[in-house]
């Protein structure tokens, strides 16, 4: 069999462990001697009675041989059991010694120890805490438990248990935490509690009694100090006070109060109470409501002798209250010479002829002397204390105020003023003096009227006087003026050289206006054509073609529509360059103008690929419709141009300065050191869209020069590769009751069919004629068309009635639109709706044609404007 193994956790660890396995080995032992005698006997006796003498030997050697292994186990036990014993005696000499050192240490402690046990049984404890409690009778014997000490303790008496706090401090689970006690000896004592790394409990019993004195003297002096300063405070108050407490006695009192009431020293003393203090100061009278059981604050005034009193009492927060006495004596002195000096001041102006009078910041008068009488007609009494506006009435009071408001500002007026009064009419020279209180403030003025009427009547005598003496001073100014013809020369010279600059300015501006006429002219006849064009070209788009003639028409059409942004771009310029663009000022709903903008631009935005997208707005704005539409137009065709893929995004922020409408894309977007440049004429960035009309760099000068002109500006902003948003600021407006109509007019127009409706067409251009009626043909419309006015047959068009009338502005041989309107209202005998198409942009024209009630329409004649504006007025 293998031998075992003897693991170290196998030895024994104490002395009383090893005594117990030892026991177990000799039993065990003992066990073993017996077994092996059994079986000794039993081999014996089986040799000569059983058949089986050799299994049985068999079995006997086994058996020896396991009792030899477990003899040697047993001797290898008992070595290892006096190993074990040697190391126990030794670890017992060492643990005696640290005992003995911990003993020694406790003992070096002046504070009174005592350790307890996890368990909270005593252990150990130092002579000071036997000392501590040696006149407890406590004993402290190993094993008491830590509530058995405390209740010996506490029922010792030795603890003073009057204060709540020691009481608390000692009734605690444990002895104590942090608390302070005094012992009956007048000791004072703190308790601290530390728990050990075996759960144990470490209580220190610290000496303070010299500490709490210390503390006692010092909280003694701070407040005997606080009670110096407090006294001091009220004897150098120049009142006399009288301090009570709750129970109305006495508690503090200063030096003027015994002077004020010359009431001697000896007889004031702490706790008398309040009437006692009255009979002591010796005062005349005692007002009733100044008993300690009256309100919280009473005033009255006291006569003692020559002496006049004044007495207030005040509640204080602790029940108590506090007398005041304060001598008034030279207050009511100065108040009797102000009276004295009042009187005197009225007597002497009241002697004076001329209103002296006193107003103050509100405009009332508070004095007046006695010639207001005379002149108001009306008693002193009945003018003080009135309005100036009262006085003197609305509209004279009207005439003063800019005088008044000079003098509250702080400056002397003096003027002279022709006045109506009771008395009969004045003129009256008036000086307003401002009266500034301590700080420089304008707290009212003076007013002092002279009546100067005799002296300007003395003034018209001199006046015809000096008229008479006008020609003798003529003949002396003769001389003068020969002297100064010289100086007239140069002047004339000199004006001469201006009028010559007057006469280059002028022609600089006539020139310029030339040019913008010249380009108007040849942008109207150049329009002319092209809008014909368009018409045709839109016509032929209502039609089904063949797909290769239908993408040429598209193709045709796309030209036609740069050709037209190319030279309405060129006149814009040319108009914005020589300043005749005026805007027109209107408030409208921002929703028509983006919704129009966002159907105009969606479809073309998905031609070239990209994803448009609009957030409608319902807000009213204030600006000019139409600039504010070719700006937005601008924006979103350069947002097209310069995207090769990814969003188009038109839309509105809500702020408190305005509407801030905002145009993004993704486009290339724009350098940083070129955002100021791309708003310069001719200047555009290099696009990578194919088939994309480049313009002439003149789109965003357009923008930056309408915006200027509307009074807002263009804020972009931009980052190279990912795109940019161009933004404008236009101010909130105020829908009138009639805009608000004509927008749900125009609502309802975009629901109104065109079909069966006979529309008479009047443009001096048979190809403008010719696009009309095909294009309106298209919409299901009956045409009509003349090139003026004498095509036109009065009988006809009374059978016919046309519904609308689309008249071109310039017609032949001078005539115009306008004038066919009027025509035919003569001959039909009543008004219909017009639409003036004109390639014009002017102000004027704008004004003229809205005068007439009429509508207009710019040229180049954008089809789908053009079926809005004709929905609209079919209405």
């Amino acid at each position: 069999m293998d031998k075992p193994r003897t693991e170290l956790n196998d030895y024994p660890h104490t002395a009383a462990d090893a005594t117990a396995e030892l026991e177990a080995l000799r039993y065990e032992n003992s066990k073993l001697r017996k077994i092996n005698n059994v079986l000794v006997q039993r081999i014996e006796n089986g040799l000569g009675n059983y058949r089986g003498a050799y299994a049985s030997f068999e079995s006997a050697v086994t058996l020896s041989e396991k009792v030899k292994q477990r003899t040697i186990q047993l001797q290898q036990a008992m070595n290892d059991l006096e190993t074990a014993n040697g190391d126990l005696s030794l670890a017992k000499r060492d643990a005696e010694e640290k005992h003995q050192l911990l003993i020694d240490a406790i003992e070096i402690i002046s504070d009174a120890f005592v350790l307890f046990d996890r368990q909270r049984r005593f252990t150990l404890a130092n002579s000071s805490f036997h000392e501590l409690w040696s006149t407890a009778g406590l004993r402290c014997e190993p094993g008491r438990s830590l509530d058995q000490i405390r209740r010996q303790i506490e029922n010792s008496g030795i603890v003073d248990l009057t204060a709540p706090a020691d009481k608390r401090n000692l009734r605690r689970g444990e002895l104590s935490h942090r608390g302070v006690f005094r012992l009956r000896d007048g000791r004072w004592i703190r308790i601290t509690e530390s728990h050990t790394r075996e759960g144990g409990l470490v209580i220190i019993f610290s000496d303070i009694t010299a500490l709490q004195h210390s503390e006692a003297a010092q909280r003694e002096q701070a407040l005997a100090e606080k009670s110096r300063v407090l006294q001091s405070t009220l004897d150098h108050l120049s009142q006399g006070i009288a301090l009570f407490n709750q129970q109305q006695r006495l508690e503090a009192w200063n030096n003027q109060l015994l002077a004020l009431t010359n009431t001697p020293v000896k007889t004031i003393r702490r706790g008398i109470g309040f009437q006692e203090l009255i009979l002591r100061a010796k005062l005349d009278s005692v007002p009733v409501n100044l008993s300690p059981d009256g309100g919280d604050c009473h005033l009255e005034r006291i006569l003692k002798g020559d002496r006049l009193l004044e007495i207030k009492r005040y509640r204080t927060g602790s029940g108590g209250f506090v007398i005041t006495f304060t001598d008034i004596t030279e207050h009511e002195a100065y108040e009797t010479a102000l009276r004295a000096s009042e009187n005197r001041i009225r007597l002497i102006t009241d002697t004076v002829p001329a209103l002296i009078g006193y107003i103050t910041r509100d405009m009332r008068y508070t004095f007046i002397n006695k010639t207001f009488e005379a002149w108001f007609q009306r008693p002193r009494e009945g003018i003080e204390k009135l309005t100036l506006e009262e006085i003197l009435g609305a509209e004279e009071f009207k005439r003063h105020l800019q005088y008044l408001a000079r003098t509250l500002a702080g400056q002397r007026a003096d003027f002279e003023i022709e006045q109506t009064l009771p008395c009969g009419k004045k003129h009256i020279h008036k000086s307003y003096i401002p009266d500034r209180d301590e700080l420089g403030n304008v707290v009212g003025l003076f007013a002092l009227e002279r009546d100067v009427t005799q002296q300007r009547r003395t003034a018209e005598a001199l006046n015809q006087a000096y008229r008479h003496m006008e020609h003798r001073v003529n003949e002396r100014t003769k001389e003068l003026t020969e002297l100064n013809s010289q100086l007239r020369r140069e002047v004339v010279e000199r004006m001469q050289a201006e009028k010559q600059l007057v006469e280059a300015k002028h022609e600089a501006e006539h020139a310029n206006l030339t040019k913008t006429k010249f380009l108007a002219a040849v942008g109207h006849d150049l329009l002319q054509p092209m809008s014909a064009a368009r018409l045709f070209t839109t016509a032929l788009q209502e039609h089904q073609l063949p797909a290769q003639a239908a993408r040429l028409v598209e193709s045709l059409n796309y030209s036609m529509e740069d050709v037209e942004s190319l030279v309405s771009t060129l006149v814009d310029i040319s108009k914005l360059d020589a300043g005749v663009v005026q805007p027109d000022i209107v408030a409208f709903d921002i929703a028509t103008l983006l919704g129009n903008l966002a159907n105009e631009f969606r479809q073309q935005a998905a031609v070239a690929g990209l994803n448009f997208r609009f957030v409608p707005c319902t807000a009213t704005i204030s600006t000019d419709s139409q600039l504010l539409a070719r700006i937005l137009r601008n924006l979103l065709s350069n947002a097209i141009r310069y995207t090769e893929q990814g969003d188009i995004l038109l839309g509105c922020r809500r702020h408190r300065e305005g509407l801030l409408i905002q145009v993004w894309d993704t486009g290339i977007g724009i350098p940083q050191n070129k955002l100021t440049e791309v708003f310069l004429e001719f200047k555009r960035l290099a696009s990578k869209r194919k088939n994309v009309t480049r313009g002439l760099g003149l789109g965003l000068a357009i923008v930056d020069k309408i915006a200027r002109i509307l009074g807002n500006q263009i804020h972009v902003r931009s980052e190279e590769g990912k795109g940019s948003v161009f933004s404008i600021l236009v101010p909130y407006g105020e829908l009138s009751l009639q805009r608000a109509s004509a927008v749900r007019q125009q609502a309802m127009a975009l629901a109104t069919p065109l079909a069966e409706s006979c529309i008479l067409v009047i443009d001096n251009d048979t190809s403008i004629c010719a696009g009309m009626e095909t294009l309106l043909g298209s919409w299901g419309c009956r045409v009509l068309s003349a090139t003026g006015i004498g095509e036109l047959d009065a009988a006809e068009l009374r059978s016919s009635m046309p519904d609308l009338v689309i008249a071109d502005y310039h017609l032949d041989d001078g005539e115009t639109g306008i004038d066919a309107a009027k025509q035919l209202r003569h001959w039909l005998g009543q008004s219909l709706p017009v639409l003036m198409i004109t390639a014009n942009r002017t102000q004027e024209l704008k004004q003229q044609v809205r005068e007439q009630g009429y509508h207009l329409l710019n040229k180049p004649i954008k089809p789908h404007k053009l079926k809005s504006m004709l929905r609209h007025l079919l209405i």
